[in-house]
This record gives C-alpha cells, structure tokens and sequence, in this order.
C-alpha cells in the first residue's frame, strides 16, 4: 500500500521546487517504480551536511520501493561544473579525482541502504565514446539556449572568460540522464540548469523527460555562504563526534532552525514549537536549541550514545573551561621551535602566516598561557599542550 502522507512529504518537505509536480506525484501514486539519479563530482574528498540534503531525499525515495543512481562524475570532474562560479575552475588530474571519491560510497552509506543503490561513474561512457559523440551531441544545441544560465550571462557582462568546455559540461551532464535513463533528478537548486538540461537532451534523444526536484543550499558555519570545502565553513559526515557536536554549536543563531528543518528528522511541529520557546515565550535559549540539533544530527551519524558522549565532553571543555580528556598527541623531534613552525608542524595551522594572524588574534594557548609573540622560541618539551581557538588541541610526545 502507497501511503500519500510519505509522497506528500517526499515532495514538499525541504524542497524548493518540483518539476513537474504534477506528473511525478502520478508517477509516485500509481505505484510505478523510479530510477532516481543523484550526481555529484569528485571536487573534494569529503560529503558534508550540505551533501546531505539530497542524499536524505534519496534515501525517502529508497524508503519507497524506488532505484536510487549515485553517479560518480569521475569524467565531468576533469572540465569542472561552473554552477555558481564567478572564474573557471582549475582542472582536476586523474590522480587527484581519485583521491577525492575512494571514499564516497563509504560517507554515502552514512545515509543510503548502499546495498541497494546503482553506483554508477560516467567514464563508464564517456571514455569509449570519441569526437563524432561529440559532435553529435553539440550539434542538437545552441550556444544562445547554453548560455542562458545566470553564471554565464553575470560573467559575460563582467568580461570574464568562460572555457569552451565550461559551455559543453551542462550537456555532458544531461547525457548522463540518457544514459541512466533517469526518471528523476535530485540536486540543490543552483544545479536547476544543469538538471533542466538533462530534460532538454533527453527529450532530443527521443527519451521521456525526467522530473526534477531542486533542494535548498545549506549554509556552512559561517551562516553565509554555502558549506563549501573551499570556503573551509563546512561539517562532514565523517566528523568526530565532539568535533561535529562543537561545529554545530558554533552555527550563528539565525540558521538554527533551517538545520534543524533540513538535516533532522524532528517532525515540522516539534520545530516550530522549539522555536517558540526560544524566539517568543523565551523559555528556552537559542543555545539549548543548539544544544538540541548538535545531539539530533550527531545521534544521525554517530549513535545516541556517542551524541551523549559528545555533549557531556563538550560542556566539560566550554563551559567548565577544562582539557578534553583525549588529546591527539604530535610527535616532534626538534627540541626548539619558533612558535610559528610548533603551530603549523602540530597541525593547528596551515601556514605560517595563519599562525602568526591565529596569535594575533590572541587564538593560541601553551600549557593555558595566552601567547602574545609571534617570534617566540618554545622548549618542545614531553606533555606540553597546545590550543588553537576553543575546540584545537595538540599534546607534545
């Protein structure tokens, strides 16, 4: 038996837009069986919360009988997708695409029943097919429909050049769909061009044209920008869990309940009703609130336990200002440092000179002592603990 409530909720809870709404409700009722496409290049190797959104949307598609297809774009990650981009990216070697995606089926079970998902990599394809597909497929388009995307027309009018590549990749992307023969496609709402193309090729061969479901973007921690790897505001499915309980707390207060929405399975009732108590009966405070969504999506990908666990430590840490009782120990050989080289050879800073900004900023602490010089030369002595902000920690061995 189809139950409507879990349609009506696969599509309208945390979606942006569905089309054609119309059409894949039937489809979804009538009780045929989807293929269901989801892709995403290898850019980074890490899936976070942001990738979450419509790995959960799958998974209720799963929940209903349907064939989820995670497509690895192994291929289309050597051109780069240029959604959202204000320059071209840099092209990605073989080697580093890799790298970045040995893992992603791994982070994706976080969330799937993996056993039952089509995992698919369009080099599958696209590395047997030659200039003539090529050919082929460009000739059925226009450059005026291809540059109709905003990225395109913004960059235009900013003189900044856009690959020739960059005007092929949305069709690549869309023949993918030909190949999957995809029924659906889920993606966050800048792909919507991208995923709108995938219509438009399939229709030019001769296929049905897939219903597409675009998703909200997630702002990172930084409770501007989308959560991004590249703009370093981002929590990833494999996060510690004190480390994943801590990013949750540091969200800013206007986010909170868009994270609740979107990454929790808190009913839409429970929400609202939280919010009220802290925005307008002020019962409760936006950090209690916090403390709340910390526990929900750690317990997500950790277990309750583990949550628990995360939340007594951090309290312990941030509010009773004591040393985590587990700190990752650095080896380091020389017996003397500049404070500078200790920060970054510990792993607490990337470079030097965000060591030096880290120190300025009055951010590091040796032994609990607030360090004010940046020239200084420490004795790396056995125990010495080092603090980088509230949640890096270091133990000298």
């Amino acid at each position: 038996m189809i139950s409507n409530k879990k349609i009506e909720e696969l599509l309208n809870k945390g979606v942006d837009e569905v089309i054609n709404k119309n059409h894949l409700e039937k489809r979804l009722k009538s009780g045929e069986k989807l293929r269901v496409k989801f892709g995403i290049d290898p850019t980074s190797p890490d899936l976070h919360l942001g990738h979450s959104i419509p790995l959960r949307k799958l998974k209720q598609f799963q929940d209903l009988g349907h064939k989820v297809i995670f497509l690895i774009g192994d291929f289309t990650a050597r051109i780069g997708d240029p959604s959202g981009r204000a320059e071209r990216r840099k092209p990605l070697s073989e080697k580093q695409i890799k790298e970045n995606m040995k893992d992603y089926i791994k982070q994706a079970a976080k969330i799937l029943d993996i056993k039952k998902v089509e995992i698919r990599y369009n080099s599958e394809w696209y590395e047997k097919k030659g200039a003539l597909f090529l050919f082929d497929l460009t000739s059925r388009f226009t450059v005026a429909r291809v540059m109709e995307r905003d990225d395109f027309k913004r960059r235009i009018k900013e003189d900044i050049d856009i690959g020739v590549l960059e005007i092929i990749y949305p069709l690549m992307q869309g023949y993918d769909s030909v190949e999957l023969g995809a029924d659906v496609e889920v993606g966050g709402r800048d792909q919507k061009f991208n995923l709108l193309m995938g219509r438009r090729v399939q229709k030019k061969y001769g296929q049905p044209q897939q219903d597409i479901i675009t998703l909200p973007l997630l702002e990172g921690t930084d409770g501007v920008r989308k959560m991004s790897k590249s703009y370093k505001n981002y929590i990833s499915l494999t996060e510690p869990p004190l480390k994943m309980h801590g990013k949750i707390m540091s969200i800013p207060d206007t986010i909170i309940w868009k994270y609740f929405k979107l990454l929790t399975d808190s009913p839409p009732k429970d929400i609202e009703d939280l919010k009220n108590k802290v925005q307008y009966l002020r019962i409760l405070s936006p950090k209690d609130a916090k403390i709340k969504l910390a526990k929900e999506i750690v317990t997500i990908y950790h277990g309750k336990k583990a949550a628990l666990a995360a939340e007594k430590e951090f309290e312990r840490v941030f509010k009773e200002k004591k040393l985590p009782e587990k700190i990752a120990g650095v080896k380091i050989r020389e017996k003397d440092l500049s404070l500078l080289d200790l920060l970054v050879k510990s792993g607490l800073a990337s470079s030097k000179s965000e060591a030096k900004r880290l120190i300025l900023q009055k951010g590091v602490k040796i032994d609990g002592k607030v360090q004010n010089d940046w020239r200084k030369i420490i004795e790396t002595k056995k125990g010495l603990i080092i603090q980088v902000g509230r949640r890096k920690f270091a133990k000298l061995r």
